[in-house]
């Protein structure tokens, strides 16, 4: 991490001449980026780390082309000869989904989605025009094999684990159908691929774009369908009505030849879907194959989205097997399974977490209960053999992502969690008022403190249980129930 600091630091100064105060790890998100913040006197600047060439290169060439088009999209302002490094605009670290969080459905936020599709009219139609597809990271167009990509993607990795008897050629039969019928869409322009409110970045009320590295060749209304459809924005049935007729009548400016409206809102129920099994599809390889918690707790909503599509919107061709295995997804009966079970106020469960030293001993369990779990961090990477981490805590950035992108830290957790998470549920459904956890390592000092308040964060999140944590060798104590 160090050497990747320096070579940002001298690809910096080889083009501005700006002094350079701080370069700061920005947190990663599901990608293998890794972003830095440059600070200098007057402005701020990301960088960008990654081994994956083509995605960069690609991301490069798109913002430098939008950009002269004059979409908001970040400036590059340099690239280091190996294309591993760049440094761009930044816009800060505000997103339309913070923003929506923050203000909730308001006319400020209701704004801001009008700006963002009015934009990305304009991205898609003037910016696409000229660009060239071969920067492509996978397929140059979203076209039938696409489509069916993401419709198997769904199929194999939720549909398939759970068990339900459907008439597999029959459906494969229908996915041709839908696949070919979508693909004969009139507008095809650039399509962003990742259209979501995350990716829209928000500076003094205006709207910038970023993450479209994946974008291709497509239909306009798929990255409609991803804004308006979010499962995390929720957003009402009336905003997504009228900011779609908003759209079509933005995009129907910027047309040579203007969109029919009810065709192109029929064929929009269609990408809506698709984009809703994308996102089901990835949800379910994420958490119930790659056992990754946080996107096995986005499936109950996820679901509810594609629930309120399914019962409401038709896709213009009969589909009847995919629509009943669609239908099966979405009852109550899959759904539960999904939903954790949720503590309530009347809850007696608290679960005691302690971080330890295995040099002082196992915190013991002083209730009636008896037991819990005792987990050992010893087999993970210990920050305290480096100089820089020694004085520091699990509770300090530099020892969290030490941990987070140098050990293996973050498989380990997800094991915890799913054991845990059993015990959990069931205390809860049983009225049992305590469960112990402990961490230990050697110390008590960084591994531990560090796995000890990711499963607080992850059991309030989750159940929203009462948790009372304790690292007993930071000598502190927090009530983490709020």
């Amino acid at each position: 991490m160090q050497q990747i600091i320096e070579d940002i630091k001298t690809l910096f100064a080889s083009t501005n001449k700006e002094q350079l105060l701080q370069v700061e790890k920005i947190p990663q998100s599901g990608s293998d980026r890794i972003y830095f913040r440059i600070n200098t006197k007057t402005k701020n600047y990301i960088a960008t780390h990654g081994y994956n060439i083509k995605e960069n290169e690609t991301f490069i060439y798109f913002s430098r082309h939008f950009k002269k088009a004059g979409c908001p999209v970040p400036e590059i302002y340099s690239v280091n000869n190996e294309h591993t490094i760049y440094i761009q605009e930044d816009f800060g670290d505000v997103s339309l989904l913070n923003k929506l969080e923050e203000h909730g459905y308001s006319d400020y936020v209701y704004g801001l989605f009008k700006q963002s599709l009015k934009e990305l009219a304009m991205l898609q139609i003037n910016g696409g025009k000229g660009i060239d597809y071969d920067y492509c990271l996978t397929a140059k167009e979203f076209g039938k094999q696409a489509i069916l990509s993401d419709l198997l993607y769904f199929k194999y990795y939720f549909l398939d684990t759970l068990k339900y008897a459907y008439d597999k050629q029959a459906l494969l039969n229908d996915f041709e159908a839908l696949s070919t019928y979508l693909t004969h869409t009139e507008n095809k322009h650039f399509m962003f691929r990742d259209f979501q409110s995350r990716n829209v970045m928000v500076k003094d009320d205006n709207v910038y774009f970023i993450d479209y590295q994946g974008g291709m060749r497509g239909a306009l209304q798929y990255d409609v369908a991803s804004l308006l459809w979010q499962a995390r924005a929720e957003l009402p049935e009336d905003w997504k009505n009228s900011l779609l007729e908003y759209y079509i009548d933005e995009a129907n400016k910027l047309l040579e030849t203007q969109a029919d409206k009810n065709i192109f809102i029929t064929q929009y129920n269609g990408y809506v879907l698709i984009r809703l099994l994308q996102v089901m599809g990835a949800y379910g390889f994420r958490g119930l194959f790659e056992r990754k918690a946080q996107f096995l707790t986005s499936i109950p909503l996820a679901l509810l989205n594609l629930k309120t599509l399914a019962e409401n919107q038709r896709m213009g061709i009969p589909v009847p097997t995919f629509e009943k295995c669609l239908l099966f997804c979405v009852s109550d009966e899959v759904v539960n399974r999904f939903e954790p079970l949720r503590a309530n106020a009347d809850t007696p469960l608290i679960v005691e977490i302690n971080s330890f030293s295995y040099r002082k001993g196992i915190p013991a369990d002083e209730t009636d209960n008896g037991g819990g779990f005792v987990f050992d961090c010893r087999g993970i990477l210990n920050p305290g053999r480096f100089e820089e981490y020694k004085k520091l805590t699990g509770r300090d950035k530099p020892v969290k992502d030490f941990l987070e992108q140098r050990t293996k830290m973050p498989d380990y957790l997800n094991s915890v969690f799913d054991i845990v998470d059993i015990s959990v549920a069931d205390y809860i459904k049983r009225g049992f008022n305590h469960l112990l956890i402990n961490f230990g390592c050697t110390g008590g000092q960084h591994r531990s403190v560090y796995a000890a308040d990711a499963l607080a964060r992850h059991l309030k999140n989750k159940f929203h249980v009462k948790v009372q944590l304790h690292h007993r060798m930071q000598e502190e104590k927090n009530w983490v129930n709020d």
